[in-house]
């Protein structure tokens, strides 16, 4: 168990230490990823042609490998963690963006009136009601592309000791050292799980308004023959707390 925690010298960092360097490479881009998409995703909700060229473009930036952009980056960023992250955030745009979309366009039309008539303008309609409704749908979107971030940090050890985790994969290679291997599978596999926890308890903390048990026994039943019925009383319009948050 000792052979487990005994990080080789080469990678500069002990255990803790490459899980912070993981983290960091892993999450800076799907925060850089967010900001990115919502504001392109307004524009893909207020002009609807131009959705579709969108999700096109990022859907073959996603399809191309993380080495290719490597090389193209490696002239410009060197071999640094900056070549890693701007690869890892192009890629959170093609789950972000189609997730923040679909939020917004599921806010009825009734409630966008409402806060209309409340003097809204578009642009704290936007972020006063209609990023609140959206919140589940941009928490599952995050949630997909914490996890996909999080396991292609380790591809960085392809361009030098910039793959956090994903070294000891290299080493466990060169060492002969097979607990190197199941260290880093493990402990990322761990990470991956974790963040997933901590973006369902956000959704939890960021929706009080919704049932605990949605995506849960209630979508089961759903799909399951229609045993449990949707009671009004159970479950509120989210858009009526959002109105009453964005009018106080």
């Amino acid at each position: 168990m000792n052979r487990f925690f005994d990080i080789p010298s080469d990678l500069q960092h002990d255990w803790f230490g490459l899980i912070g360097l993981h983290l960091r490479e892993a999450l800076l881009p799907v925060l850089g990823g967010l900001l990115l998409a919502l504001p392109l995703a307004q524009l893909c909700v207020r002009l609807r042609w131009l959705y579709p060229p969108v999700l096109w473009v990022t859907t073959v930036l996603y399809a191309i490998p993380s080495l290719a952009f490597f090389v193209v980056l490696i002239d410009y960023t060197g071999q640094t963690e900056l070549t890693v992250m701007i690869p890892l955030t192009i890629y959170t745009l093609v789950v972000l963006v189609p997730a923040i979309v679909d939020g917004v366009r599921s806010v009825p039309q009734e409630t966008l009136a409402a806060a209309t008539a409340m003097g809204f303008g578009p642009v704290r309609r936007y972020l006063q009601v209609q990023l609140p409704i959206a919140v589940p749908a941009i928490i599952a979107g995050l949630r997909v592309a914490t996890v996909s971030s999080i396991s292609l940090v380790s591809v960085g050890m392809l361009i030098g000791n910039q793959g956090a985790l994903g070294n000891l994969l290299h080493d466990a290679q060169i060492y002969n050292r097979p607990e190197l291997a199941w260290n880093s599978v493990i402990t990322s596999a761990a990470l991956a799980v974790l963040a997933d926890a901590a973006l369902v308890g956000l959704r939890i903390l960021l929706t009080p308004w919704m049932p605990s048990g949605t995506g849960g026994k209630g979508g089961k039943d759903g799909a399951g023959g229609g045993k449990s019925k949707p009671a009004e009383g159970r479950r509120p319009d989210p858009a009526v707390p959002a109105l009453e948050d964005a009018a106080r």
